[in-house]
This record gives C-alpha cells, sequence and structure tokens, in this order.
C-alpha cells in the first residue's frame, strides 16, 4: 500500500502541473443544470469511495476521495451554482 506521505506528494505534484498550465476561457461560462447535477453526482461517487475505504481501513485512500468529493462541492458554491455552509 503507499504511504500517505507519498500519495500526498503525488497529489501536490498534479495540481501544481495543472495549476501552472491551465487556460481559462475568455468567455462567460454559463453552466446548465445537467452540467451541475453531474458534478453533484460525482461528489457522490467520490463520498461513497470514501465510505469503501474507510470499511477497509485505508484512511489515507479514504481522505483523498472525501477532500474531492469536497473540492467538487466547494467550486459549485463558489461559482454560484449551488448553497450550503460547511458547519
Amino acid at each position: 500500500m503507499t504511504s500517505a506521505q507519498e500519495l500526498l506528494s503525488k497529489y501536490i505534484q498534479n495540481t501544481e502541473r495543472v495549476l501552472a498550465e491551465i487556460t481559462l476561457s475568455r468567455a462567460t461560462v454559463n453552466v446548465d443544470r445537467e452540467k451541475i447535477n453531474s458534478v453533484v453526482n460525482t461528489a457522490r461517487r467520490y463520498l461513497k469511495d470514501a465510505k469503501y475505504y474507510q470499511d477497509r481501513k485505508e484512511f489515507e485512500t479514504g481522505l483523498a476521495s472525501v477532500a474531492y468529493s469536497e473540492g467538487l462541492l466547494d467550486a459549485l458554491r463558489l461559482l454560484e451554482a449551488a448553497e450550503f455552509s460547511w458547519r
């Protein structure tokens, strides 16, 4: 099994690469309800994965999965496509 330290390094490297290469759209982007629902469903699947890994005692992988889920939900909130608060 990969250690949490190795996973963290991998995720940091991938995120740094994407942020260095990202190209933002020049136009205003309108996201339709179908695409928003797709992102919410993906967040649900990541949460389901996190619970699966928790049951298998693969806590590092579960933590990464739930972090992905939270990130997707935060993105929807920041785009004003969803309303909620973390308690």
